[in-house]
């Protein structure tokens, strides 16, 4: 078996974010209908249009490759998501609801931040400049999701769960 490279694990990791941004925008509307709060639903929306976008630069990350976009499941994803949905259930209709969807959307979020930053660095590595700006761009759309995410739960979701 041959050895794997930076290049292999780029377009593995590449595959795996694919899959991973076609199950969030899955589960966002989902999440977006349990909200209690106005302005958690509302992150969740402009999240899920961010997230198509997402796709979009993924697409053109696979073209400057001259790839086709191909998903490869992940289970770290799935797992999440999973969590998310347990909360949804758990929690429907509590006041602590908010402040566990928000948990769950922010552990999405690690996950992403985790992997566009390695996919960033690994495309500065290999000279792919162009899938470092998208895959930069998306990285700091992540960021700044999670940052609202965040506010949102100190400024009112985690207190109302008291």
């Amino acid at each position: 078996m041959a050895e794997k490279n930076l290049k292999d694990l780029f377009l593995h990791t590449l595959k795996d974010v694919y899959f991973a941004e076609h199950e969030i925008l899955k589960a966002l509307p989902k999440m977006a209908q349990a909200a209690q709060r106005a302005e958690l639903k509302e992150a969740f929306g402009t999240h899920r249009a961010q997230t198509e976008l997402q796709v979009q630069r993924l697409k053109d990350v696979f073209a400057l490759l001259d790839q086709q976009p191909q998903s490869e499941p992940c289970k770290a994803i799935q797992g999440i998501i999973a969590e998310g949905q347990e909360v949804m259930q758990t929690f429907a209709g509590g006041p602590a609801l908010d402040a566990g969807l928000i948990a769950a959307a922010q552990a999405v979020e690690h996950y992403e931040i985790a992997r566009y930053g390695a996919l960033r660095s690994w495309a500065e590595i290999a000279g792919l400049e162009d899938a470092a700006e998208l895959l930069d761009e998306t990285l700091e759309e992540e960021k700044d999701t999670d940052a609202l995410l965040t506010q949102l739960a100190e400024e009112r979701a985690n207190f109302e769960s008291v």
